[in-house]
């Protein structure tokens, strides 16, 4: 494949683990092999879908470092590249490919969760800015973040979904305060953000204004799904200025989400588990073991077939919401079984419980998958509604004025 064939000649003129990670994310956005499917203006060369992970492979075969995790790569770049305006592009595109800007998402709100349309943060024109108030919840990665993806209803006498505008908001600024959020499982990996006469530049809003519901809606289905170029640190990698200035990084990044494993049931640490607990043989435990193994090794194939479809170029679809649910449902079919092989061990916590503790964790941890990213009911809706053509759940208010609309949240 000559995509291969390119990409591994450039690397072994150009990669060189003793370069500054800084120098070497530059060298990597200059080449377009940071995102080779983006246009070649934008850190790309224009390339299929479908050659991204051939690239990726390739870097990560050759031991260099990809670009950088998180909210920037994942939600922000893909959503300005979509629609943002080409000073939008200018100002932000090329700064999170090389990890110089760093990012949080800033969506849901005390009282507008599942009903993300029902936000209550107010942005207001004020010359060549807009002054926004309000608080959102649930946001990772805002207490190191230099930009916010933010939602705030920027017109009242419209219905709901018309009246909210998508912006850039400085996080470095008076007018934002971040909390961190303690969980149940002892971790604060979330956080709510405060914004009192917090500042946007008018040139930061993403698409129209008025017009956010729909760039909204692209963010969160790249939220649903992870298409990684050439990331992290990769097996192999030899030592040198760069790799551990990534592994810094990601120890930096990663800190407050260790638990994330744990969320999703671990899976992996079935069967061991079993056979160290002696439990191995016992068909009951067998029988559910292999029931949770046909799950994830199902939902697996829905993710390879999305991925397929996503190197034909086709958008993000169903597969996303698809591939949530069943998450979800691997996550509390592990926990029930870990649960089952542990028996009353499984409650406690600390060193000296079963894996340190990290039963526990699970049983802890499980819900969240459930309800983060939008939650199974949302997904189910998504599913009904834009897969199988069913109707959609009555909503008398959809067509009112937002400002008719009753709330919980001030205005």
């Amino acid at each position: 494949m000559q995509v291969r064939h390119d990409v591994r000649s450039w690397l072994a003129q150009h990669w060189n683990p003793e370069l500054g990670l800084a120098e070497w994310r530059t060298r990597l956005a200059d080449s377009g092999w940071a995102c080779p499917s983006w246009p070649a203006a934008w850190c790309g060369r224009g390339l299929p879908v479908g050659a991204v992970e051939a690239v990726s492979d390739e870097i990560a075969k050759a031991g260099a470092i990809g670009i950088p995790e998180g909210v920037g790569m994942h939600l922000a770049a893909p959503t300005i590249l979509e629609h943002g305006a080409e000073t939008v592009k200018a100002r932000f595109l090329r700064k999170t490919v090389t990890g110089e800007f760093s990012w949080c998402q800033l969506f849901s709100e005390p009282g507008a969760g599942s009903d993300l349309a029902g936000l209550t943060t107010r942005a207001d024109r004020d010359g060549d800015e807009w002054i926004v108030r309000g608080q959102k919840v649930w946001n990772t990665s805002a207490a190191h973040a230099d930009f916010g993806l933010l939602l705030a209803r920027t017109d009242w006498d419209v219905p709901k979904h018309r009246g909210i505008t998508y912006f850039v908001l400085p996080m470095r600024q008076p007018g934002v305060e971040v909390r961190p959020l303690r969980q149940m499982n002892g971790h604060a990996s979330f956080n709510e953000v405060f914004l009192d006469d917090a500042r946007v530049p008018a040139d930061h809003v993403v698409g129209q204004v008025n017009g956010g519901w729909s760039v909204a809606l692209t963010t969160l289905a790249h939220e649903r799904r992870l298409a990684p170029i050439g990331r992290g640190i990769p097996a192999g990698a030899r030592e040198g200025r760069a790799v551990r200035e990534a592994a810094e990084e990601i120890a930096r990044v990663a800190a407050p989400y260790r638990w994330y494993p744990q969320r999703a049931g671990r899976v992996d640490l079935v069967v061991p588990r079993a056979e160290a607990a002696g439990r191995a043989g016992d068909p009951r435990v067998r029988q559910e073991i292999g029931r949770l193994l046909s799950l994830a090794r199902a939902s697996q194939w829905t993710a390879q077939r999305a991925a397929a479809a996503r190197a034909r170029g086709r958008p993000p679809g169903p597969e996303g919401s698809l591939g949530k649910l069943a998450s979800s449902n691997i996550a509390r079919t592990a926990a029930a079984v870990h649960t089952d092989i542990a028996g009353a061990s499984g409650m406690l916590a600390g060193p000296e419980a079963p894996l340190d503790g990290t039963i526990t964790e699970i049983l802890l941890s499980v819900p969240a998958i459930s309800i983060a990213g939008g939650t199974d009911e949302i997904q189910h809706n998504i599913i009904g509604e834009r897969v199988l053509g069913l109707p959609k759940e009555p909503e008398p208010a959809r067509d009112l004025p937002f400002r008719e609309v009753r709330t919980n949240s001030a205005r």
